[in-house]
Parts: C-alpha cells; structure tokens; sequence
C-alpha cells in the first residue's frame, strides 16, 4: 500500500493537523488537505482496486473528473477522496472491486 510518492507538499500557512485512520493505519494529515492529497503525502498510492481484473488504481486528476481514487470513507463506498475534505477521526479503507449498491441509493 505505500510506495515512495513523488507527490510534495507546497509551503503552507497552516499547521494545523489531523489524523485519519487509513486500513486501520494512523495517518497525519494538514488540516484543509483533500483525502486524496493526504494519503499520497502520506505515500499511500493505492486507492481502489479495478471490479475486473483487481488492478490497483490511483488518484489521476485530482479534480473529481476520472473517478480512479473512490473508496470507502466513514463506511460508505464510492466517495471521491480527491472530493472530500479530511476531518479527524476520519475512516478511510480501499475499495475493492465493485462497491454493491444498496436499495436506498436506487
């Protein structure tokens, strides 16, 4: 699940952090950081895995249009983590395959 991300953080004003659970992991994060930005700080690449054929999946565009970094946040599936911000005590876990859809989405 960690790789060493070439993602690097600009200089910024805030220092205030929080710190989210990713796999059962503790992970620190800026406060403002979008889960997407947090967990390629963090090293974390790996989002998703592919419904088909279980390939791993990536944030790409970073801007909610490709839909590659979905995952389960606070126990709902397909969340966008480039798309929600962080907050703390946030649960984070990868998604694998297909997320199944239940009757109250429909």
């Amino acid at each position: 699940m960690e790789n060493d991300s070439r993602f690097r953080r600009l200089p910024q004003a805030s220092d205030q952090t929080v710190t989210l659970s990713v796999e059962g992991r503790p992970v620190a994060t800026r406060a403002g950081d979008s889960v997407a930005a947090a967990l390629l700080a963090a090293g974390i690449i790996t989002t998703r895995t592919t419904p088909v054929s279980g390939a791993p999946r990536s944030p790409f565009c970073l801007m909610g249009v490709c839909f590659d970094c979905l995952m389960e946040i606070d126990g709902v599936p397909n969340r966008q983590a480039c798309m929600t911000p962080v907050r703390d005590g946030m649960t984070v876990a990868l998604q694998h395959g297909a997320a199944a859809v239940s009757e109250e989405t429909k």
